[in-house]
Order: C-alpha cells, then sequence, then structure tokens
C-alpha cells in the first residue's frame, strides 16, 4: 500500500469517482466529490484526491478565488515564480502565509508528493482557466 493511501480512501469526506471530466488538466490519476451540488450557491466545494505523483495542470481562477482544506496524506502547492509548498493535513492554503487562498489571477498548480495519496477540500469561485502540465523536471525537482 502506499503511503496514506487508506487515510484518503477512507477520509472523511468520500473520494468519490475517477476524475474524467477534467482529466485532460491532470497530470496521473485523481478523484473528484463534489460535496455542494445546488446551482444556487455561486461556489463549488469539492474533495478531491491524487494518487502519488498525480497532480493538475498549472491554472488561474478568473473572477473568484480558491481556498484549499488538505485533509489527507501529503501534496503541493505552488504559485508561479514561488517556491513550492509541501502540504499535510490540516494545513489550509491561502496566500500570502500559512494559509493559502489562490486569490484571482494567480496561477498555481497542486497535487500529490511522489510518494504519497493526497487530498483537499476546494472551495472554488470563478472560471478556472486551464494552462498547461506542470513538467516532469519541475516536478522532480521538488524535495
Amino acid at each position: 500500500m502506499n503511503n496514506n493511501e487508506n487515510s484518503v480512501q477512507h477520509g472523511i469526506f468520500a473520494m468519490g469517482d475517477l476524475n474524467v471530466a477534467f482529466q485532460q488538466y491532470f497530470t496521473g490519476k485523481s478523484y473528484h466529490n463534489a460535496l455542494v451540488k445546488d446551482e444556487q450557491v455561486n461556489v463549488t466545494v469539492s474533495n478531491v484526491s491524487f494518487e502519488p505523483g498525480a497532480r493538475n495542470n498549472w491554472h488561474i481562477h478568473h473572477n473568484g478565488y480558491q481556498i484549499l482544506l488538505v485533509t489527507g496524506g501529503e501534496g503541493w502547492y505552488q504559485e508561479a515564480g514561488q517556491p513550492a509548498q509541501r502540504l499535510h493535513p490540516g494545513d489550509v492554503v491561502i496566500h500570502p502565509g500559512d494559509v493559502v487562498i489562490t486569490h484571482d489571477g494567480i496561477k498555481h498548480w497542486h497535487g500529490a508528493t511522489k510518494d504519497s495519496w493526497f487530498s483537499h477540500i476546494a472551495i472554488t469561485a470563478g472560471t478556472p482557466e486551464w494552462l498547461s502540465p506542470v513538467s516532469n523536471d519541475e516536478y522532480n525537482a521538488l524535495a
């Protein structure tokens, strides 16, 4: 069993199904479970889980933001031009500081470490613009 596989697959929120709707914007396998399914609510709240080495592409949120609440495993979050931050359960991603909210227009990516499963709750408003994948060279350089 890979590191943290059990804690991610059997976490507080159900892992959800293979993330086929967005797989073109991910390297590796991810899973998605929409936690808020009300069209009258202007934010999405989802549990997103990543197999080891999986990550999403660089992307930007327009006319909105994203808050990540780490619930399991170990992962990475990186804004363009900044060092990557290693994430653990209980971390909240809000920038700047220890908590990271990805504000409107900030290019970033997030995903699992090479040897651990990873899960987070993503609270997102606005429209994503999906960009290029995080290269294997960029990803493999993370310690």
